[in-house]
């Protein structure tokens, strides 16, 4: 089966393979209502959406947030209880037959994602492929040596790494394919994706989807 990479907006992330992962939903149009599992890396208005996680969750789909936004689900009712998983960074858990790996996603000397809010970027496995979806972060020590085959790093900068930043870090986890987000909408501009992309070695494809 192939697999279908879509960027919306921002960091709104939807990869369909054996089954529909979305991150962050958020702008969506219609209501698809085909997501198999919903992860939200944290709670800004632009990554966590009530009204968009609705619009794509199946009835039976699973919803992966932070434990700390574990009092903000409530309003999230087409899900039970059941289907709702808190994480913590730091995990490796299986998640209804996804393999689920969590990563802290922080700043470092900005005051715009603190490290004590447990917020968190995604490693999910899934058709013997990683995927990894950073969040709002900063290039800190615990994502360094992250193992993926594709990686979705925000670059937008002023809330999170910018370009260069961005760059480096994709040099150092070397991923397959990586694919640039949260630029050109709330933040950056929408040449950020052709600069962060001069910037990599030769043999890490970029794709820009924004």
């Amino acid at each position: 089966m192939g697999v279908n990479i879509a960027v919306n907006v921002q960091s709104s992330i939807r990869i369909k393979a054996s089954k529909t992962l979305y991150f962050d939903p958020w702008q969506i149009e219609g209501q698809p209502l085909d997501g198999d599992y919903v992860f939200v890396t944290h709670e800004h208005y632009d990554h966590f959406s009530p009204e968009d996680i609705r619009k794509v969750v199946k009835p039976d789909g699973y919803l992966i947030i932070p434990e700390s936004m574990a009092h903000l689900t409530g309003d999230i009712t087409t899900i039970p209880e059941s289907h709702i998983v808190k994480v913590r960074p730091g995990e490796k858990r299986e998640v209804a037959r996804l393999m689920v790996e969590t990563y802290p996603a922080y700043n470092q000397g900005k005051p715009f994602h603190i490290r004590r809010n447990g917020w968190m970027g995604y490693v999910v496995t899934i058709d013997a492929n990683k995927y990894y979806v950073a969040g709002d972060t900063d290039p800190v020590p615990e994502i360094r040596d992250i193992k993926c085959d594709v990686a979705f790093l925000p670059i937008g900068g002023t809330y999170t790494m910018d370009a260069t930043a961005a760059a480096r870090l994709t040099t150092m986890i070397h991923p397959r394919v990586v694919i640039p987000t949260h630029y050109g909408s709330v933040v950056g501009s929408p040449v950020d994706g052709d600069f962060f992309q001069g910037l990599l070695p030769r043999d890490i494809r970029c794709e820009l989807l924004l």
